[in-house]
């Protein structure tokens, strides 16, 4: 199926965490364990929810810095959950070109998200590439 669903498989796993399924080994084998899905699909989303998970602090404070008017708090979990995701590929996936990341992240927002996620992920990720890349040079 490929990456999209490994993204939207990641987004369920860490949507339940948030949700307070705090045993994440549990919650990432119940995920990717109830349909045969293809290795490589589960392996990059169990890599996307661990590195996600592991520099959630950073990731934090990488979105954080970047919304304006808002209060990090009252973004639904939704799509906190796909910034995360979205911030994380775009600063520790490099074989990932950051716009792929952004791209995937708005579809998915679309699909799970409110009328507006699209457009607001979109704005945050991409205020999120220009810092990093500015960091980079």
């Amino acid at each position: 199926m490929g990456r999209r669903l490994a993204r939207e498989l990641a987004l369920k796993v860490l949507y339940r965490f948030e949700e307070g399924d705090t045993d994440l080994p549990s919650a990432i084998h119940s995920v990717l364990e109830t349909k045969k899905y293809q290795t490589q699909d589960k392996d990059f989303s169990k890599m996307l929810v661990e590195k996600t998970m592991g520099n959630l602090e950073e990731i934090d404070e990488k979105i954080i810095k970047v919304i304006k008017n808002w209060e990090y708090d009252r973004i639904c979990v939704v799509d906190k959950t796909i910034l995360r995701m979205g911030t994380c590929e775009i600063v520790y996936f490099d074989d990932i070109p950051p716009q792929i990341s952004i791209n995937e992240a708005i579809e998915i927002g679309k699909k799970y998200g409110g009328n507006d996620s699209g457009r607001f992920i979109n704005g945050v990720l991409d205020a999120i590439r220009k810092n990093y890349e500015g960091s980079n040079n």
